[in-house]
């Protein structure tokens, strides 16, 4: 669906479940990694986009708000047929169903900015893929704290928006994410990746405009059981190995000054450390390459991106790995220029650059491939870089 089809298709779900048509609609993109993987939370770069898959809330308030006794809000999830009850007159905290504590979170982070939530109808909907590693909680979250800004006329800085929305994932979901997803979801740009500087928090557009190389998302439909606590487990080692070289965090640390204390540090804490170090540097070095439309390149840093998650990081998988493999088969010539798994890891997505003339063979033959090998359906797409949240009407 076009955002605008998703509008109207929730605008319809409202007015289904409240009998009324809403007064606000807000819309928040998924994002891909085009490279630059578990770097994030420490302290290091990454090169995300805003896709064209978005979550999208249509909301009214519950009569005006000195007249309405409600202090309720209602989230109905026009996907799963669900509904949320949230009382906003009291301090937020966790509940049921379990997605609702996305919305809970920044709705905990408006209230201790004193700003008023008044009680509402809400309906949304969601073309972000669920546990895909595509930021479908950012996206909700970021949806959320857009939707309550367009309520209560309030802007806030969208840096202090997008922290707001990580500490709601870190508190009422549970996650420990880093900054990217909620920053790409709301500074995304069309046409243009962002390299993103996780400490200083500064984001410098990165082109991506070329229309003959297309952005091409294959997601495996698989996530394996481990995932969540193995997140946290690298994030610990992560620490660990940046107290073992004396840095604030690994991207203050080098190949050489690892190198160096190699003999002092485990080999688990040694690999952790070296994905890091060199993750950071195919970061930079791709934004360079996708500037100067260096293709050739920035396949290459897909491939050796994927190849250090794989093995030094421990974050893939063999559904993930069959991809790369298919891909790998297909030689720049022929239009696949480099892959990788993006996300988390342990199942979700791979990102590709594609010639675009190429993209229906390219498709074909890693969906054959994938089903031959796994037995299981990929569901394939492609995405031009697209705009952060906006509100729509």
């Amino acid at each position: 669906m076009t955002l605008t089809e998703l509008s109207s298709q929730v605008a319809a779900e409202f007015q289904k479940t409240y009998g009324r048509p809403p007064r606000w609609i807000v819309a928040a993109p998924g994002r891909v990694n085009v490279i630059g993987e578990h770097t994030d939370y420490n302290d290091g770069f990454v090169l995300p986009m805003a896709i064209e898959r978005y979550t999208v809330m249509a909301a009214d308030i519950l009569g005006s708000p000195s007249s309405s006794s409600s202090k309720n809000i209602s989230i109905f999830d026009a996907h799963f047929k669900e509904t949320a009850m949230i009382d906003v007159s009291a301090t937020m905290t966790k509940g049921q169903p379990k997605w609702s504590n996305y919305i809970r979170g920044v709705m905990a982070g408006f209230q201790q900015r004193g700003m008023k939530i008044p009680a509402l109808d809400v309906a949304f909907l969601s073309t972000v893929p669920l546990g895909g590693g595509l930021s479908s909680s950012a996206a909700l979250e970021v949806g959320t704290a857009t939707l309550i800004e367009a309520v209560t006329d309030k802007k806030i800085n969208p840096v202090e928006k997008a922290l707001l929305c990580q500490k709601a994932e870190h508190e009422f979901a549970g996650v420990p994410c880093g900054i990217m997803d909620q920053f790409t979801s709301i500074l995304g740009r069309e046409n243009q990746a962002l390299l993103l500087d996780c400490r200083s928090r500064k984001a410098t557009p990165v082109p991506l405009t070329d229309p003959k190389v297309t952005v091409l998302i294959v997601n495996t439909h698989t996530r394996h059981k481990l995932a969540d606590g193995e997140y946290a487990n690298r994030r610990a080692q992560c620490e660990a190995a940046a107290r073992m070289l004396k840095v604030t965090a690994l991207r203050d640390a080098t190949t050489e000054s690892l190198e160096a204390a190699r003999k002092r540090m485990s080999p688990v804490a040694f690999r952790r450390a070296r994905h890091v170090i060199t993750e950071n540097e195919r970061t930079l070095q791709m934004a360079r390459a996708l500037q100067d439309s260096d293709w050739s390149r920035a396949g290459q840093l897909m491939y050796a991106s994927h190849e250090s998650l794989r093995n030094d990081y421990e974050v893939s998988c063999p559904e993930l790995d069959i991809v790369i493999e298919l891909a790998r088969r297909i030689p720049p010539e022929d239009g696949m220029l480099g892959c990788r798994m993006t996300g988390a890891g342990f199942g979700g997505c791979t990102v590709s650059l594609v010639r675009t003339e190429a993209v229906k063979p390219i498709l074909r033959h890693i969906e054959e491939g994938y089903e031959k090998k796994t037995g299981n359906h990929a569901t394939i797409f492609s995405s031009r870089p697209a705009a952060g949240a906006k509100v729509l009407n």
